[in-house]
């Protein structure tokens, strides 16, 4: 049986990608020897690191005010180091709660500085994106999460401000074309859409840097990653190398442009087809839906056991729903292809038609 993989993350990689690591890790490039043992200081290695810079930088458009960096962990990890790098004791910062992984950031960036929440969607469950809020024009950045996986709603229009632009784009990055260059910093654990866990992609515009009074531990500094050119200390080798081949597969795909149209086409069908059956309801105000990652429920609740062994049974993978959250999730990152969403559609209307 084929398997569809809707997991939120680690998530479906591209063919060609899993090909291409799976021979590395016997034989890298005809060295003889594994990716997995080859030194991170190599030329061998070099090479693949400043591939991967390279692709980020033709992806994204960034000119040299950028760098871009590959460092250890996931987002979650930035949830720290962002304010530890940016935020002063005594400056405040503008956070965005919506949902999770924002509430999250902005508890970490507590830690280290003042932080003012300024949008906030809890009251409605986070299944909105609230965009009606105040930006202190003294704040030293203001963050968001620019697709919250778990509650199923993503920004279509990032708000226009002259405070600097900080970013979570973990579960949408390289989904879209994207004026990446509105923002002072992005970061984005790649087991979404850019690859395999273990690594973090961190683009922050240098002028940022530099201006926090506090002693930062040499490892969580920016300007010494920089400096050092993401080898500080041994990177995650293969989830580099992992992440260079997705950059790759984007770019031989056609790029932004084509992943944005893909992603569009199968959140309308997906989303559509959810609208035309009584039996499902997906509460997420329809303006903020993420293309990414569909969030829905039962109205009988009291089948959604039942469902969820049906979608396994017809081998439909990772589409519970988070488990603070309930209901069903389905993942459609960039590798996913539309045939999957198809499947999972014609097997939404077959349930609907023997149980409606």
């Amino acid at each position: 049986m084929k398997l569809h993989n809707f997991n939120s993350g680690p998530s479906i990689l591209p063919q060609p990608v899993l090909e291409a690591a799976s021979a590395a890790i016997l034989n890298f490039n005809n060295t003889g020897l594994s990716l997995l043992e080859i030194g991170h200081r190599t030329n061998w290695f070099q090479e693949v690191l400043q591939e991967a810079i390279a692709h980020v930088k033709i992806l994204m458009d960034l000119d040299d005010n950028y760098e871009v960096l590959f460092l250890h962990g996931g987002a979650t990890t930035q949830f720290m180091q962002v304010p530890m790098n940016l935020l002063d004791e005594k400056a405040t910062a503008a956070y965005c709660d919506h949902g999770v992984w924002g509430n999250k950031a902005l508890k970490e960036a507590a830690l280290f500085g003042n932080v003012q929440v300024v949008a906030n969607s809890s009251n409605r469950q986070y299944r909105y994106i609230d965009k009606d809020f105040f930006i202190p024009p003294n704040a030293a950045y203001l963050h968001l999460t620019s697709n919250n996986t778990v509650e199923g709603t993503q920004w279509h229009q990032f708000p226009e401000t002259t405070v600097p632009l900080v970013a979570d784009m973990s579960s949408d990055i390289f989904s879209k074309p994207e004026n990446y260059k509105r923002f002072s910093l992005i970061y984005a654990g790649a087991q979404k859409n850019m690859g395999a866990a273990g690594v973090n992609l961190v683009v922050v515009r240098k002028d940022m840097l530099g201006k926090v009074s506090r002693a930062i531990p040499t490892i969580m500094n920016y300007q010494k990653h920089i400096e050092a050119a993401s080898l500080m200390n041994t990177p995650p080798v293969f989830a580099v190398y992992v992440s260079m081949l997705t950059l790759r597969w984007i770019l031989a795909e056609g790029g932004l442009a084509e992943m944005g149209n893909r992603n569009k086409v199968k959140a309308n069908l997906l989303y559509s087809t959810i609208d035309s059956l009584p039996i499902f309801e997906a509460p997420v105000a329809v303006e903020d839906r993420s293309e990414m990652n569909a969030v829905f429920f039962m109205k009988d609740t009291s089948r959604e056991e039942q469902f969820l062994s049906y979608c396994k049974q017809e081998g439909m993978i990772g589409v519970k729903g988070y488990r603070t959250v309930g209901g069903i999730r389905v993942s459609m990152y960039n590798a996913l292809p539309i045939s999957s969403v198809v499947s999972f559609c014609e097997l939404l209307q077959y349930y609907a038609q023997k149980n409606g």
